[in-house]
């Protein structure tokens, strides 16, 4: 059983799987992220040993873990009580040819011996229907099928392949490939396509980094959270997840355990704002592709939607895992779906806003799109006013959130905005008169002048994060004095040591035990954007220290032990390391 979420993630915009700390995969989903999790031992199967893939060492003593740089081909080193060591390279393949993207349902490992003679065994126990049933095996004399729920997987190897069905131990005394994928006959020799391959996919992924316009500092972890993005990106519909996972518990025996593997607007127009600023505009454009594809005439949205635009996500328990270490409930489907979250047609429109403005991009008729954004904008000027479960997804409480009205702003602002960039002045004055009532409306609402500063809801007295962001949507600036004021109030109210609760009311689930780390980093962006930048600094590497080995974050810190919790690798979380960075990072003219 995995203890803990010391884990690397590899992908391709198709797949991902989740690898320990032993070269052990735990969590990965086929056909697609949403998929049944063909590997789902990180949720503790209550049947059936396995849901895992392992290459296990005998007499093991140590690990080693790390990605190849500027890639997310994942390297593990094993070393036995004798002198012996493994080497264990992971990927998904992932390269441009035929002008389009190679990214098969497919995971592969080539393994070699680094020292000695050591024994490994190859334990490949996929799982099926949640962990409930073991698919039935077939084999021939270079591959074994495994008939998972809706796809059958063939391992191709030049292990012996008795071996492996049987997970029988041999001495490791040549490389070994084993390719994982599609039911499809291989056309050339395994040990060809694994070497051809694992090329390639490392060319994508240093010739992806090598466009990013990174900062000065920092840029390792900077790297590592663009790749992590990139790989919640769904190729097939440019659908962004907000997490890999289901069911990780925000808090040790909490029943706050939800399914991530959807994609929710307000995450996903944060990852595009994230990567757009290091010039990765490609996923803004993808996504938008995948956002015509919700547009109804009337604007209406919900929150979430499934990858391939599915609409109902229904929520149940799953009996046959019984979860993180124990800790369940599972959940698959995610209620939230039903509720009202306003703040999702700000996230939108500013999603969309940089296709207008950034003369890289192709967009031959910004009219048109213009026009298709117009409705959500209506949307968001009835609505911005009225009740509902806010970002934070209140399941048994509705209020007029400061946060969901001033994205609604947001959304009208920024139209006004583009609809004077590409000349239709009517349509500017129009989007700005409303632009301009609302803001004074929520200034009104959401201001508490005995306390000095913005609150969460109109007319309430609680403070929560979210208030963090008001300068960033440019609502205020970051100079106003009752921005300082909330931002200082904030630190008062929600700030324990170096993280931050997202709130500290109580909600439908009790008083949240953990920080909620993008919480944290838009405080450090606060923190810097009103001259406070030492401090800010300060607090950035002190979260920069708390990631996992790899580099990677999941939702949620304990705040006495550092202890990762929620789902992972979490969108958000990697959002926020970039964005503080990106703020705080010395410019590159101090490198010359």
């Amino acid at each position: 059983m995995t203890s803990s979420l010391n884990l690397g993630v590899i992908g391709n915009g198709t797949v991902a799987a989740l690898i320990d700390e032993t070269g052990r995969f735990v969590w990965g989903c086929v056909p697609a992220f949403d998929g049944d999790p063909t590997f789902c031992a990180l949720l503790s199967p209550r049947h059936h040993a396995g849901g895992d893939w392992a290459i296990e060492l005998q007499d093991m003593v140590s690990s080693e873990q790390a990605y190849l740089p500027n890639t997310a081909v994942l390297r593990t080193v094993l070393r036995d009580a004798h002198g012996g060591a493994v080497e264990i390279t992971d990927f998904a393949p992932r390269w441009y040819q035929f002008d389009r993207f190679f990214r098969p349902v497919m995971f592969v490992r080539r393994v070699r011996a680094l020292a000695g003679q050591p024994r490994i065994r190859v334990v490949l126990r996929p799982l099926s229907n949640y962990g409930e049933c073991v698919p039935e095996m077939t084999w021939g004399s270079n591959h074994v099928r495994y008939l998972v729920s809706g796809f059958t997987l063939r391992l191709t190897t030049d292990a012996p392949v008795r071996m492996i069905r049987e997970g029988v131990p041999f001495v490791l005394s040549q490389d070994l490939h084993l390719v994982l994928g599609p039911d499809e006959s291989m056309t050339e020799s395994v040990t060809s396509f694994v070497r051809r391959a694992e090329e390639l996919t490392i060319g994508y992924w240093r010739n992806w980094v090598r466009t990013l316009s990174i900062p000065l500092e920092w840029q390792d972890a900077v790297i590592r959270s663009a790749i992590t993005l990139k790989l919640c990106q769904y190729d097939e519909t440019g659908a962004i997840i907000a997490a890999m996972t289901t069911s990780i518990p925000e808090a040790p025996h909490t029943v706050r355990n939800w399914d991530y593997r959807y994609c929710w607007l307000r995450d996903a127009a944060f990852v595009v704002r994230a990567l757009n600023r290091l010039g990765a505009t490609r996923t803004m454009e993808e996504y938008l592709r995948y956002v015509s594809n919700l547009a109804t005439p009337d604007g209406l949205l919900q929150p979430l939607y499934g990858i391939a635009f599915e609409t109902e996500l229904a929520e149940d328990e799953v009996e046959s895992l019984s979860g993180y270490r124990g800790m369940g409930p599972v959940r698959r489907g995610n209620l939230a779906w039903l509720q009202k979250q306003h703040d999702v047609y700000g996230s939108v429109v500013l999603a969309s806003t940089q296709l207008f403005f950034d003369r890289r991009l192709d967009h031959p008729d910004p009219l048109s799109m213009f026009t298709r954004l117009e409705p959500v904008g209506e949307r968001a000027f009835e609505l911005y006013a009225r009740p509902d479960a806010g970002l934070w997804e209140f399941r048994g409480r509705a209020e007029t959130h400061t946060y969901s009205a001033v994205m609604c702003w947001a959304a009208c602002d920024r139209l006004a905005k583009i609809a004077a960039h590409i000349g239709v002045d009517d349509r500017a004055q129009f989007w700005r008169e409303r632009a301009d009532r609302m803001h004074e409306h929520i200034v009104a609402e959401s201001f508490d002048p005995e306390r000095g500063h913005f609150v969460d809801a109109f007319g309430g007295h609680r403070l929560d994060a979210s208030l963090l962001l008001l300068a960033d949507t440019g609502f205020v600036t970051p100079e106003d004095p009752r921005y300082i004021a909330t931002v200082d109030a904030i630190g008062q109210d929600l700030r324990r040591g170096d993280a931050l609760f997202r709130y500290v009311a109580p909600d439908d689930f009790g008083a949240p035990e953990t920080s909620f780390t993008i919480c944290t980093f838009w405080y450090i962006d606060a923190l810097a954007s009103i001259g406070r930048c030492d401090e800010a600094r300060e607090l950035f590497e002190s979260v920069l220290a708390k990631r996992n080995p790899l580099g990677l974050l999941s939702e949620d810190l304990a705040f006495e032990d550092n202890e990762p919790w929620g789902n992972f690798p979490q969108t958000y979380s990697h959002v926020g390391l970039i964005t503080a960075a990106m703020r705080l990072s010395r410019p590159w003219q101090d490198a010359t």
